[in-house]
């Protein structure tokens, strides 16, 4: 836990136990070679005999990784599973009272209409009565909340190209957030294989398969990309295969190097054309 330090320093050199630089030293400093820390600690005046340097050490260690799993949790990847999170709760919040709101606003309102823009056309309404009240108040919740989900989506686009560059030119802002969320941090996808970027969000498909219930998903939540879901059923299977693979080595640069590589996307692009391709030449 010394570095640079002379060889009779150790992590506590320079720390007040339970302040800061305790755990930073712990967090950043390392050791040439194994040495008797307890008995130097007692030699510096750090501690007082061998168990109250452990106490100190395992107090250190806590607070250390406390500050790095915050560190952790601000990182940009993770802010931008938090809202990609919310805008996907947000959204399916909306919809399941908008059909609540509908059966109940049928009841007073001839011209009721159904799903977000119904509620927005209710939530303007003037109430005459304490139900209409708490209906059009239930409305303007309703209209509130899909207003929220489009900002956080505003909020994802502007975020996931700054989070993952090439993860979002290649799978677009959303579905790259949705990647990573599923995945849970840009750190846990890239280390995926391409094969379990290919079948997130179809997890329980997966397991059912396992489990003999059912075929293998040919692919997850990328379904949704014109990529996967524009291609012709039967070559449908080698277009998430593709797509996948470089969704993943888009992850890992993202995450190791963070910058942003034209030839990938290029490269992607003619696979794709060369899969389409076969269904022209069938």
């Amino acid at each position: 836990m010394t570095d640079g330090t002379p060889a009779e320093a150790g992590w506590f050199e320079d720390a007040d136990a339970g302040d800061d630089a305790a755990a930073t030293a712990i967090r950043e400093g390392r050791a040439e070679a194994p040495a008797d820390w307890p008995t130097r600690a007692v030699d510096a005046g750090f501690a007082a005999d061998e168990s109250d340097y452990y106490e100190k050490l395992r107090a250190a260690t806590i607070d250390a990784a406390r500050d790095a799993a915050a560190e952790r949790e601000r990182a940009d990847d993770k802010q931008l599973v938090h809202a990609v999170r919310a805008m996907d709760d947000a959204e399916r919040t909306a919809n399941e009272l908008a059909e609540r709101l509908a059966e109940w606003a049928g009841t007073l309102y001839d011209d009721a209409g159904v799903g977000i823009d119904g509620a927005r056309d209710i939530a303007e309404k003037e109430p005459e009565t304490p139900v209409e009240e708490r209906v059009v108040s239930l409305a303007e919740r309703v209209a509130d909340l899909a207003d929220e989900r489009d900002d956080l989506r505003a909020f994802v686009e502007t975020r996931a190209p700054t989070a993952a560059p090439n993860l979002s030119e290649m799978a677009g802002p959303v579905l790259a957030a949705r990647l990573v969320a599923l995945a849970g941090g840009l750190e846990s996808l890239a280390k995926k294989p391409s094969g379990t970027v290919q079948v997130l969000g179809a997890e329980d498909a997966l397991f059912a398969h396992l489990r003999g219930r059912g075929s293998s998903p040919k692919h997850g939540v990328i379904f949704t990309h014109e990529y996967v879901r524009g291609t012709h059923p039967e070559n449908r299977g080698s277009a998430a295969r593709a797509f996948a693979g470089k969704l993943a080595i888009a992850a890992r640069i993202d995450h190791y190097a963070g910058d942003f590589r034209p030839d990938l996307h290029e490269e992607l692009r003619e696979r794709m054309e060369t899969i389409r391709a076969r269904e022209v030449d069938e």
